[in-house]
């Protein structure tokens, strides 16, 4: 996931693979990049989105063989460059938009040769359209997307690649001094261990979105950024396919994030993070590092929050120290101490008072970087544990809970803004904005101020 993907494009790309690997018997994960759909961040208000490798995944066949073809109707999102007249005066323009990118690309060191050779024959991909605005119905909770993240099939081949990859992970601890099972985790949750990485043209995919639709500007820079890659030989234009968003290897890199990122790390004069463990496992630490990752450090800790507590606190904004969250009665729930009780860190609820809660560190902000969702934060971090021999969480996940639908999360929000708690636009996204109206309305009338949209707060929200 080696991406930095704006918060809106990868996203949605990594729910759709998510989508995906919920069909298959098998354990598979998506993602690639940012948000469209606030993928991961709705999952804690009670629904869940994320992007990851399987994000990447083939788009579904359509009933006479072949990829879906575009609908033909408007964006969901109501911009006008997502309407089916622009979409489609974008379409036809497609040629033009691309070669009036030649002079920035030479400007880059790009070559006429190379432009050429790798832009012959481009033509966009229109359902990449129908992808950046979906807007799903429906969406699973955290406890869902964690069952099928982090399972005994995914986790006996993430023990089987540490083993086979033994030499370059011992390298990259000692390069980089980023733990190893974070990223094995990452290399699992992305592509099931490089088996669900996507099959669709990075070219293709970051041309299409450089040209047609909302987020031409963005999509530019890695529609370039892809072109750079090519030119300087590190990839073949064979081995950069991916999502539809344009996030491509075992553990997802955007085009852009690659140039940031990408390493030699076995000296053969190439940046090859799809078939070069080394490189792979290297480029991912690498990325970390520069992210801030902190060496000996834990992502976080699962932890019991006492009865009657102050849920308000629950805010990344609010850090404290773990001696101090204990003061307050958070402790670990097999009754270990903390290692390092002057590490800061903040208190995350995602099932609200009813599930476990967990104090998050430097590094799991660092995860949320790879990739800007709680959700998938956790199930990385707690991934890595798994990996190491540590065991399940211990606290039970309030199962009996449905998660609300996207028409009810809407009204959720609507509701939240009509008595003045909400002030962003009701989009039935759940982030940061919702979950702090939420919180503040529970507290107006006496619950539990957590922040968990459950079916009995829309109740209460509703006057019932």
């Amino acid at each position: 996931m080696g991406r930095r993907t704006e918060p809106s494009a990868i996203l949605l790309a990594g729910a759709v693979a998510l989508a995906a690997a919920v069909t298959c018997a098998t354990p598979v994960r998506a993602q690639s990049g940012n948000n469209p759909l606030n993928f991961l961040d709705n999952l804690f208000t009670g629904s869940f989105a994320k992007d990851n490798a399987s994000n990447a995944q083939s788009t579904p066949p359509a009933p006479g063989g072949g990829p879906l073809p575009w609908s033909g109707e408007d964006g969901a999102s109501g911009h006008p460059l997502m309407t089916a007249a622009a979409i489609r005066e974008a379409a036809a323009n497609f040629d033009n938009c691309i070669a009036g990118m030649w002079p920035d690309a030479a400007r880059r060191g790009i070559s006429q040769e190379s432009f050429q050779r790798f832009t012959a024959g481009l033509s966009p991909d229109l359902r990449i359209m129908d992808l950046l605005d979906a807007q799903p119905e429906f969406t699973k909770s955290i406890w869902e997307y964690l069952d099928i993240l982090v399972n005994d099939n995914r986790l006996a081949k993430g023990r089987e690649v540490l083993a086979t990859y033994k030499a370059q992970f011992d390298a990259t601890e000692r390069a980089y001094g980023v733990d190893r099972y974070i990223i094995a985790a990452i290399w699992g949750i992305e592509s099931n261990y490089s088996t669900q990485i996507g099959d669709r043209s990075v070219l293709q995919s970051t041309a299409t979105l450089a040209c047609i639709g909302r987020r031409q500007a963005y999509f530019k820079e890695e529609f370039l950024s892809a072109l750079e890659i090519l030119h300087h030989g590190d990839l073949r234009p064979e081995q950069m396919r991916g999502s539809w968003a344009g996030a491509f290897g075992p553990t997802q890199f955007m085009p852009t994030a690659f140039k940031r990122y990408a390493v030699d790390a076995d000296g053969d004069g190439r940046r090859d993070v799809v078939d070069n463990a080394a490189d792979l496992i290297a480029s991912t630490a690498n990325n970390l590092k520069k992210d801030g990752w902190q060496t000996g450090q834990s992502w976080g800790y699962e932890v019991v929050v006492p009865q009657g507590f102050n849920y308000m606190l629950a805010d990344r904004a609010k850090v404290m120290t773990l001696a101090q969250w204990e003061q307050m009665g958070l402790k670990r729930p097999n009754g270990q101490a903390f290692p390092r009780s002057a590490d800061k860190a903040y208190l995350l609820a995602p099932a609200g008072a009813q599930g476990p809660g967990f104090l998050m560190m430097q590094n799991f902000r660092v995860i949320m970087k790879y990739n800007p969702a709680e959700a998938y934060a956790l199930a990385i971090g707690h991934f890595a544990d798994r990996l190491r021999g540590g065991q399940p969480f211990v606290q039970a996940w309030p199962r009996e809970e449905r998660t609300l639908s996207r028409a009810e999360r809407l009204e959720l929000q609507q509701l939240l803004a009509e008595r003045g708690f909400y002030r962003g636009t009701p989009d039935g996204q759940f982030g940061g904005q919702t979950r702090e109206a939420l919180r503040n309305f529970q507290a107006s009338i006496g619950a539990p101020a957590d922040g968990f949209a459950s079916a009995e707060v829309l109740e209460r929200l509703r006057g019932r």
